[in-house]
């Protein structure tokens, strides 16, 4: 009887263990399917006003302690009484993955922005990206070419990567700066194209891909790659180049596209010298000298993340981690 109430006691615990992870997985997946109906918020934080607080912080906190208490009133008091500088700085950041799912974001922003944006403003964005797919990348770069076509200077700051797609983005700038260090360029297209159809063969599978047009696969990853296709796939992607470099060139007209666009990438003091980038400088030093003469905001779109996106995201870091 006891081995009865045993056997009995652990199937009831295996069918609540059971139901609690079917529920879990109904729960998942009903949220996967539901659309989010949360508009977006646009948040804007006054980091001049930050950066001035910690400034006087720092300075207080080194006077004698008899000091400081008269020393706050009196930076109090200035605080009230000074003028906020009458142009603004905004700041955007864009970290870039394979399909640049950022650009969701960045519409936003530049949608925000471009509505109250004066003639004297700037915008900085702090961008990050080893590039990816071109029709994301050049749907960011569109969203940016909305605030030069407004007027609005914009100005790219890299500190690590803008490569490939992402240096498509950051040609739209009026003014492109980078650190020393961070890697600029590889104005070039590539596509991968694994085949596993002798690995098929070899077991006994066949494969075939069944197409109506004569070029509506020019590849396939399991099934044969025939001499024709692959020279198709090669002169869409000279095509792509083709236009990759146009843009660039339309944007940065004084480069020598035909010198920077073999897909090769640079440092930015080598970038600097071929007219890739306008500066040698860090966003932080660039801001901190823009603060000096404008309100520095940081602009951000905040809102619920979809599961892809979530991923996304989650493999972006993995990759860059590796």
């Amino acid at each position: 009887m006891e081995t009865l109430f045993s056997i009995l006691d652990f199937a009831a615990k295996a069918l609540v263990v059971f139901i609690t992870f079917a529920g879990c997985m109904m729960l998942i997946a009903g949220r996967m399917r539901r659309p989010s109906h949360e508009d977006p918020t646009i948040r804007i934080r006054d980091v001049s006003a930050r950066w001035r607080d910690m400034r006087e912080g720092v300075r207080i906190g080194l006077l004698p302690v008899a000091e400081q208490k008269a020393a706050r009133k009196l930076a109090e008091a200035e605080r009230k009484k000074g003028i906020a500088p009458h142009k603004r700085l905004f700041v955007l950041d864009f970290k870039g993955d394979v399909l640049a799912s950022a650009v969701e974001d960045l519409r936003e922003e530049v949608t925000a922005i471009a509505g109250i944006a004066k003639p004297d403003d700037e915008v900085v964005l702090r961008l990050e990206s080893p590039g990816g797919a071109v029709h994301s990348y050049g749907l960011a770069a569109s969203q940016l070419g909305r605030l030069r076509t407004r007027g609005v200077r914009l100005t790219i700051a890299v500190d690590r990567v803008a490569a490939s797609g992402g240096y498509m983005m950051a040609c739209v700038a009026n003014h492109v700066v980078a650190a020393p260090f961070a890697i600029i360029g590889s104005i070039g297209v590539v596509a991968p194209v694994p085949n596993l159809h002798r690995a098929l063969e070899k077991l006994g599978i066949d494969y075939e891909d069944v197409t109506a047009g004569k070029y509506k696969r020019t590849t396939s990853l399991l099934g044969p790659n025939t001499a024709e296709g692959k020279a198709k796939l090669k002169d869409q992607l000279e095509e792509t180049h083709t236009l990759f470099k146009d843009f660039v060139k339309e944007m940065r007209p004084s480069l020598d596209i035909e010198a920077v666009a073999t897909g090769e990438y640079w440092y930015g003091t080598k970038a600097l010298s071929l007219g890739l980038v306008d500066r040698l400088v860090t966003s932080d030093d660039y801001l901190l000298e823009g603060a000096e003469r404008a309100r520095v905001l940081e602009v951000s779109c905040e809102r619920r993340r979809s599961p892809r996106e979530r991923i996304l995201s989650l493999a972006s870091a993995l990759m860059n981690w590796v």
